[in-house]
Order: C-alpha cells, then structure tokens, then sequence
C-alpha cells in the first residue's frame, strides 16, 4: 500500500495558507511564527524602524554581553523530543525511548499542531 504524507504549513495568525517561516528575536528569545506573505509583510513594515536603528549582533561577536559567560542554559530547537515521543505514541506511531527523533516525526509532530 502506497502512502503519502503531505505537511501543509498554515498561517499562525488567522490559519489560512501559509508561505513562510519568519524568525525573529526580542529580549534575548527567538520566536518563529509561518505566515503568510501579507503577514510576513506587515510584520516586517512594524519592525523596519526599530531593525532600521539597531545594530546587529552576531554570535561570539563584540555587543552587548560580550565576554560574559551565559548564565542559561543555551536554548533548545525544535520541540521536546519527550513531547514528541509521547505524541507518536499517542497516534499509534512507533518511536524509540532513546536516541534522536526522527526529523520527519517532528515535522508531523509540529503539523498537527502540538
């Protein structure tokens, strides 16, 4: 039997079709939201003034917190793999109690919306 998965990325905002994954970070957190492209469009036009005035920092770079040891730990991407073990789980999908999760597990993981 032939199967076929297919990931359909909605807007975060209104749920509709979504064209992009926009990356952004504030008071030291990174977020990602999909958006569509008028979403993504207005995010980035409420956000041009204050880019158009910031300095960019870059990893290990010189900037604010330079040379201070981070005193948390670093952030985690992508889901908890806990999270998306029992996920698995819970749909009947076999998953190992150890060892990295598959990509395309938290790819469905974060399609249905956990």
């Amino acid at each position: 039997m032939a199967q076929r998965t297919e990931i359909v990325f909605t807007d975060d905002l209104d749920g509709g079709p979504a064209d992009e994954t926009v990356r952004f970070g504030i008071d030291g957190t990174q977020y990602e939201i999909d958006l569509s492209k008028a979403h993504a469009l207005e995010l980035r036009s409420v956000l041009e003034p204050f880019v158009a005035s910031a300095r960019r920092v870059t990893a290990g770079g010189a900037g604010a917190g330079a040379g201070r040891r981070a005193s948390r730990p670093a952030a985690r991407r992508g889901p908890n793999p806990s999270d998306v073990r029992a996920w698995a789980r819970s749909e009947g999908i076999e998953v190992k109690d150890k060892g990295r999760v598959p990509s395309e597990l938290v790819v469905k993981f974060q399609a249905a919306g956990q």
